[in-house]
């Protein structure tokens, strides 16, 4: 039987494999905000019910039944993430938390009607990919703002969502999906960005620039 607890952890890993890095118990667990015992057990679990391939010193992976089952949950979150933020008037800092909760108990017909309601979107409010109902998802090639040199002009596209107090803060500083961003500096040894909003100008640490992914358009040009 595929509990709760098993659907959290294969979306934790599929989630974590995103950034291209290794998945290990550790990441893992502080993740999901577990003991490296708690990892360890499930993760023997996961290969037992051959849903992850696991080898020591290697890290985790998704089988292909594993993989479909996270896509599955990811598609239900972040589905109902736009929901509420469309439909009920939620702000974006407040639907990670209300999905989690959610996203598990919706039936696939719940979920077609609010796919169809949203007009079949193709990303949630964080500017995160939607799996379709078949369990395909866009590849994009984003990279963290924090890898960004001065002198470019990016696009947001995806901000993590796990952090709303961070969520909050890019809200109130006008930083959300499709917004351009005008990266003036980039001081050295992991010091702040310094980024042009509209007509703010705004210095950025290193922590919240790792959560933000952004697109280049180009090289900032001066104005005549």
């Amino acid at each position: 039987m595929i509990t709760e607890a098993i659907q959290d952890y294969l979306k934790a890993i599929y989630s974590l494999s995103e950034s291209n890095e290794t998945v290990t118990t550790n990441r893992v667990a502080e993740r999901l905000e577990v003991s490296q015992a708690s990892v360890t057990g499930m993760l023997k679990k996961l290969a037992k019910l051959k849903l992850i391939l696991h080898k020591p010193y290697y890290g985790v992976e998704l089988t292909e039944p594993g993989r479909k089952i996270a896509l599955e949950m990811i598609r239900h979150h972040r589905l109902l993430e736009l929901y509420l933020v469309e439909a009920l008037g939620y702000s974006w800092d407040k639907v990670h938390d209300e999905a989690e909760k959610l996203e598990h108990v919706i039936s696939e017909e719940l979920e077609e009607k609010i796919a169809e309601f949203l007009g079949h979107p193709e990303t949630d409010p964080h500017g995160a990919p939607i799996p379709d109902k078949n369990g395909s998802v866009a590849e994009r090639q984003v990279v963290a703002l924090a890898c960004v040199e001065g002198g470019q002009r990016v696009r947001v596209q995806q901000v993590s969502d796990h952090d709303p107090e961070m969520l909050r803060y890019l809200g109130e500083k006008g930083i959300y999906p499709e917004i351009i961003l005008n990266v003036i500096e980039k001081a050295p040894f992991d010091g702040p960005l310094v980024v042009r909003v509209k007509d703010q100008l705004l210095h950025l640490g290193v922590t919240l620039t790792q959560c933000i992914f952004v697109v280049p358009v180009g090289p900032i040009t001066k104005k005549r």
